[in-house]
């Protein structure tokens, strides 16, 4: 029973909230502790005996009757504790404020707490730390009252002289003011004048001309602001101002620091519980709320009161069909409307019944956090530690649990526009939603996949056709724009190149264009009438149309892509190189290395361990790369023996998921694709990110 894992018994030591162990000064449960550890050790017969005699007479065990007399007294007590209070704060002045009296009326019951508790606080831990508590509030509310006393009375009297301000007087001030303040410009510009003097022998540099000017102008205007409050309206205003600051950030700063000292307290005084079963977690796993109310923790039950109001309000009722829009919750979800009006939506189910999913998730979540909440907090009483009070877990909350209440928004709007969303393509994958099943759809399974898988149906072969151009335009476009990019921030950074700035305005200018302006110029001058068109046919001297040949087209698009994507590559580059230390190149220069040795042992590692995860973001986008295939040929041209009639020779992925789904309403196929070239580029983007030197030294 050591560290009171055993929780069907008694353990013989207490725990307080920070391990520190203590003796029981219960003397029944002592008594009961180490005759069960005994028994455990020995197994002996008649020390069960003596357990269960111990439990019999419990009631007239002397520990006991004392405890229940003194439980009696301190009801009683605590009866006569609110008559007092109530008495003495009607002998408070009238004219004193709310805050004060609250104040007062806590010292005056602290103080009777402290007479009550004196006599017993040997009796218990819970008497020790009533005493103790009361000790350490008689001790401070003091001055707590004096620091309020001093500040109310200030701001009654600034508040009084506001009323009969000389106005008179403020004309004057006003008058000196401004005397005051052309003599400190007069100060200023002789000051001003004497750098410059200075300056122009050379006796201080441009810089300290500059801070001294910087200084002297500062040192007049904190001057000129000094003598302001000398103005008995602004002096006034302030004075109240200040006067309101202490009173209520001030001292309930001073209360905030009691409260302090008593949770301090509370952490290093144990309590004795005497059950042995958390029953307050079983009651509350029906009722989130129920568990922390009989925890005595009244805030946090009003809390998970809150939270079990969307669990039977929302969550519950939606799941069950209750306030959908045309859906019936999850059974909406299984049927998809097949036996629903011909206004009802299969579409519109699936997503209703996604929602009823992810509530239903939010309402467990919360089961299990209410739950283990009550049961952490039961089980540490019956290890001796206290509940915490709302002052305690409020501050726990906002010191340790901030970055959790910061996310938690964040997370519930990721899962409605994000997840939500995944969720209906990933559903839909497993659907027959085509033309003809556009409203009413139906479950098939994982038909769909097997379709791509085979090469078979409205995927066909084009699916691994396209696929196998997206690989090649993928690796083939991206590195040709890594590589270009890279050569030219090579270029502009050695040191014999001339107007630097100029060459890297220029090789910025395909990422400053917006890209489908180029993507769309080019494509106008490849056209069977275009500008290169009639340049290539001149000096090939034969008719070369770019964008009626598979090939040429392909080729054009990734030298296109090399172009675009250089830019931004180039400013990574750029950025890496100019930071990279002259030293290292000085010393391999003595080493004799040559120019490709520098780039292949020094350039290359740091830039590649700087860029790395950059790059492979390169590479996924490129894989998507949806505007420039659409926008340079609509991706054709068009081979309908090879790829049918809805995909084109340079369709990436992408642009076919496009067409399939919003132009010719093959939502299913389309959405089984999606989730196949999501889970490549997730594969891809993992062991990129892992493989990368960045990542494995954890700079990532």
């Amino acid at each position: 029973m050591k560290g009171g894992k055993d929780l069907a018994k008694y353990n013989t030591v207490l725990y307080d909230d920070i391990g520190n162990e203590y003796k029981r000064k219960n003397l029944y449960l002592k008594e009961l502790s180490n005759l069960q550890e005994q028994y455990d050790d020995t197994k002996d017969t008649d020390t069960l005996k003596k357990i269960n005699t111990l439990k019999a007479s419990k009631a007239s065990h002397f520990y006991i009757v004392k405890l229940e007399d003194f439980k009696i007294k301190e009801t009683n007590f605590k009866k006569e504790l609110k008559i007092k209070v109530s008495e003495y704060g009607a002998t408070l002045p009238d004219e004193m404020s709310v805050k004060m009296k609250r104040i007062k009326k806590q010292e005056k019951a602290s103080q009777l707490r402290k007479e009550f508790y004196s006599s017993y606080q040997s009796f218990s831990y819970d008497t020790y730390f009533e005493y103790e508590k009361s000790v350490i509030e008689v001790r401070q509310f003091p001055s707590i009252i004096e620091h309020l006393d001093i500040n109310e009375k200030g701001l009654a009297k600034s508040l009084n002289e506001k009323k009969h301000l000389d106005l008179d007087l403020e004309v004057e001030a006003k008058k000196e003011l401004n005397i005051f303040k052309k003599e400190q410009k007069e100060k200023l510009i002789k000051g001003i004048e004497g750098l410059k003097v200075k300056r122009n022998e050379r006796q201080i540099s441009k810089k300290a001309l500059e801070d001294g000017i910087k200084g002297l102008e500062l040192q007049c205007s904190e001057s000129v602001n000094v003598q302001s409050f000398s103005l008995p309206v602004k002096s006034n205003k302030e004075k109240i101002a200040n006067y309101r600051f202490e009173i209520n950030k001030t001292s309930r700063r001073k209360e905030n620091v009691l409260k302090s000292n008593v949770a301090d307290l509370r952490r290093k005084t144990p309590t004795e519980y005497e059950k042995t079963v958390p029953l307050h977690a079983l009651y509350g796993s029906v009722l989130p709320g129920v568990g922390q109310l009989l925890n005595k923790q009244y805030a946090k039950a009003i809390f998970f009161f809150a939270l079990a109001l969307f669990v039977y309000g929302i969550a519950i009722p939606y799941a069950l069909g209750f306030g959908n829009y045309q859906g019936k919750g999850i059974a909406g979800l299984i049927s998809l409307a097949a036996e629903g009006e011909k206004i009802d939506k299969s579409l519109i189910f699936m997503i209703e019944g996604i929602i009823a999913i992810f509530l239903l998730c939010f309402a467990v979540i919360i089961y299990i956090f209410n739950f283990r909440d009550a049961l952490e907090v039961e089980k540490a009483e019956m290890r001796g530690v206290r509940p915490k009070v709302w002052f305690e877990t409020w501050t726990s909350v906002s010191e340790e649990g901030f970055p959790y209440m910061v996310s938690l928004p964040a997370l519930v709007v990721t899962v409605f526009i994000v997840i939500v969303p995944i969720s209906t393509a990933i559903m839909l994958s497993f659907t027959n939603m085509d033309p003809k099943n556009q409203s009413k759809f139906e479950w098939i399974g994982i038909d769909n996949y097997k379709l791509i898988a085979l090469g078979e149906g409205i995927a066909g072969k084009a699916f691994w056709l396209i696929l196998g151009w997206t690989l090649v335009w993928t690796i083939v476009a991206t590195t040709l724009a890594i590589f270009i990019g890279f050569v030219l921030a090579m270029m502009v950074n050695y040191d014999r190149i001339k107007f630097k700035g100029f060459f890297r305005a220029i090789y910025l200018l395909p990422w400053a264009v917006p890209g489908f302006i180029t993507i769309m110029f080019f494509s106008i001058m490849v056209s069977r009438n275009g500008a290169i068109t009639d340049i290539l046919s001149m000096l090939f001297n034969a008719r070369i149309e770019i964008k009626n040949d598979p090939n040429l087209t392909r080729l054009a698009l990734i030298m296109l892509q090399g172009w675009l994507g250089s830019s931004y590559v180039f400013l990574l580059s750029t950025g890496v190189l100019q930071a990279i230390p002259g030293d290292l190149y000085e010393a391999a220069q003595i080493d004799g290395a040559t120019t490709w040795q520098k780039i292949k042992k020094i350039t290359l590692p740091i830039v590649l361990f700087q860029t790395a995860p950059l790059l492979v973001g390169q590479y996924t986008f490129n894989f998507n790369n949806f505007s420039i295939v659409y926008l340079f040929n609509g991706g054709g041209p068009f081979n309908p023996t090879e790829y049918g009639n809805l995909a084109g020779t340079t369709d990436l992925l992408i642009s076919y998921v496009y067409k399939l789904t919003m132009q010719n309403d093959y939502q299913a196929i389309g959405a089984a694709i999606t989730i196949v070239i999501s889970l490549g580029l997730m594969l891809f983007a993992f062991i990129g990110f892992k493989n990368s030197k960045a990542f494995k030294e954890e700079k990532l």
